[in-house]
């Protein structure tokens, strides 16, 4: 069993990390929004693909004003341009701190797993061998042990 998480990180350090998310979290709530599942869907999105459109669109909106339609709010514009991009790259530094928590997350999880079904089966053997005390804690485990647990059967109603 090869043991990739090898070091605690300590509580300190985990707290202070939990604190900077909630200021993040408390910095974007008067701008945060919170979209549907079925808005989210019809949304017409802007990615990779569209983004040198958007960016020319824009900057030709901000110099030909006599094209521009009086209907296009350029301050709104402005503004929505300026939060996607910057939104942008805060999206990518999110999504690589949530990337190395999940699997640090993930890593030390499986390697707890692994050491306490190491446990679980010293145990098993422990008790089958009458060591004092082991009984008790293999039942302990056992009971909840995550196996898949079969639902019992019901009885086939055409075969009664």
């Amino acid at each position: 069993m090869k043991n990739h998480h090898n070091r605690a990180i300590p509580s300190q350090t985990q707290e202070q990390v939990q604190n900077l998310l909630k200021q993040i979290v408390e910095l974007l709530a008067p701008y945060a929004l919170a979209l549907t599942p079925a808005e989210r869907h019809e949304l017409p999105k802007m990615g990779e693909k569209t983004l040198s459109f958007v960016e020319k669109a824009h900057e030709l909106a901000q110099q030909n004003s006599s094209i521009r339609p009086p209907y296009l709010n350029m301050a709104e514009f402005d503004a929505d341009f300026s939060d996607a991009l910057g939104l942008r790259s805060l999206h990518l530094m999110a999504r690589q701190v949530e990337e190395i928590i999940s699997d640090t997350m993930m890593s030390a999880g499986s390697e707890t797993y692994q050491a306490a079904l190491v446990f679980y089966s010293a145990t098993k053997i422990a008790a089958e061998q009458n060591v004092p005390g082991a009984k008790a804690m293999y039942e302990e485990l056992r009971v909840r042990f995550p196996r898949g647990r079969r639902k019992p059967t019901q009885p086939d109603p055409s075969k009664g």
